[in-house]
């Protein structure tokens, strides 16, 4: 089911931020940073560097920091007489006999690098343009599987078959290359059809062409850029404006779309307001509370989201709700609420991969029937592919949402410096404790004059209150003086201990 909406494009020469909303509410925030693109798309032409046999993968060096991965399985199935299904791997022979280090080939990147891990890469290259994405390497005609009736699904690939044979007799060759029609092509022209086909096959000659004289690493492709791809992604029937604050990009989203995406042009406007876009609709601060671990219900309730490497958990909780006449309906509402929440956190903060979703437990069956539906029924605004199964026999939601880009929280934060990424800091009894130990340690090694303690305030103001007693102690056993400094750059597990 699609909503109405607005879409919003904040540009600077460093950043671009989209936000799309809805009912005045943003539902998604799209970021790229002009040094730090995302790479899903690109194609490169990549040597092997290293090929793993019992895991039947393989390292490729496409110019990168870190080597890329590929699978079997995402290796193309080379042999003619199998052609005909859709990006077929061969996974019946092994990778060592497919590939061996040194040896170059044209690879597409499915998932940007993400933490510690390098990019995903495929050799099975496909190529997006608005209505159609292009496989040269296949010749299947798929539909999109958003387009459920099978009698338009018929119709669609009819004329498709129809449009590739003519463009082909034109041409003068025999059929090459497979062709994925795209939800917004349900109702698309074969005018629009013939110009998205002819603009994807060039794009692939110009690829093959240097993918033949470049050096191993090079980028052969790279995907639009953000604000292009707003309008080739994100512009609907339902999208009612396209406003963007920078004219010089207004003029070029404009000449873009006149060539690409001729439905969206009209919808363009250019943002002349004194006050900044994303003020707008408060979106700003809306990041900020997308980046927090804590989400606030309108009824009083609140959301958990922890988020890491391996999967995302969300922890419903009912707070401060007591409104409900009995216990079960207070969790029941509080759950409802929840299940929408959940919904827009999920699109706004770009959670990806395993999700676990624990709601309040319900004790009554209908209460957790209604609010598996809500929940399905919020996701159903995501354009993102995801699953989700009903609730576990430990009472959990688990479900999956396809991760290609870094999340919201993993583009504009970093790890603290303190606490490495833990999330939590030693108290300063435990940091007092430490350095205690230390200088313990010290005199037994070296014989100075004098140990000077630098640390944070916190922690010197414990060591002269309540431990007190244990530094005069330490004092006496080791029988020189400690001296105690503090420095406001210290953070609070950090200390040192000068010999003087």
């Amino acid at each position: 089911m699609a909503y109405s909406h607005d879409i919003l494009i904040n540009w600077t020469p460093q950043e671009t931020r989209v936000a799309v909303v809805e009912n005045g509410a943003v539902q998604e925030l799209h970021v790229e940073r002009t040094l730090e693109r995302g790479l899903v798309g690109n194609v490169y032409a990549g040597r092997v560097a290293r090929v793993l046999p019992g895991m039947q993968s393989a390292f490729i060096d496409i110019g990168l920091e870190r080597a890329a991965f590929l699978h079997v399985a995402d290796l193309h199935r080379e042999d003619p007489s199998q052609r005909g299904s859709i990006r077929s791997p061969d996974n019946a022979t092994p990778i060592e006999k497919r590939l061996h280090e040194g040896q170059t080939l044209m690879v597409q990147v499915l998932k940007d690098p993400i933490g510690t891990k390098g990019a995903r890469l495929s050799s099975q290259i496909s190529i997006a343009g608005r209505l159609l994405v292009f496989l040269p390497q296949d010749d299947h005609i798929g539909i999109s599987q958003k387009i459920g009736s099978p009698e338009l699904r018929d119709q669609l690939r009819a004329r498709m078959l129809q449009l590739l044979g003519e463009a082909d007799s034109k041409e003068g060759r025999t059929r090459s290359g497979g062709f994925i029609l795209r939800t917004n092509a349900e109702d698309a022209t074969d005018e629009e059809l013939g110009a998205d086909i002819a603009y994807l096959r060039k794009t692939w000659a110009t690829i093959r062409e240097q993918g033949l004289k470049a050096a191993p690493g090079s980028l052969l492709h790279q995907d639009l850029n953000l604000a292009q791809r707003v309008l080739r992604d994100l512009v609907i029937d339902e999208t009612a404006n396209i406003r963007i604050d920078s004219l010089i990009q207004f003029d070029a989203l404009r000449a873009f779309g006149a060539e690409f995406t001729p439905t969206s042009v009209d919808k363009l406007q250019h943002y002349k307001g004194e006050r900044p876009i994303f003020d707008l609709y408060n979106i700003d601060q809306e990041i900020e509370k997308a980046l927090a671990r804590r989400v606030d219900l309108k009824s009083g309730g609140y959301l958990i989201i922890d988020q890491t490497e391996a999967l995302t958990t969300i922890d419903v909780n009912t707070g401060g709700y007591v409104g409900a006449r009995n216990f079960d309906d207070t969790i029941f509402k509080t759950n409802l609420e929840a299940s929408q929440a959940i919904a827009r956190q999920l699109r706004l903060r770009n959670l990806g991969g395993i999700i676990i979703v624990d709601f309040i437990d319900m004790l009554r069956e209908d209460h957790r029937d209604n609010v598996l539906a809500e929940f399905r029924k919020q996701m159903s605004r995501d354009r993102t592919k995801l699953t989700i199964s009903g609730f576990s026999p430990l009472g959990l939601v688990e479900m999956t949402r396809k991760r290609t880009r870094e999340s919201l929280a993993h583009m504009l934060c970093q790890p603290c410096p303190t606490c490495e990424g833990r999330g939590q800091v030693k108290t300063p009894r435990t940091v007092c404790y430490n350095i205690l130990r230390e200088i313990l340690r010290e005199a037994r090694q070296f014989n100075p004059r004098e140990f000077r303690v630098v640390a944070s305030a916190t922690v010197v103001e414990m060591l002269l209150d309540e431990e007190s007693q244990h530094l005069a102690g330490l004092i006496d056993f080791i029988g020189k003086p400690i001296s105690l400094q503090t420095e406001p750059w210290v953070s609070p597990e950090q200390y040192d201990i000068v010999l003087l």
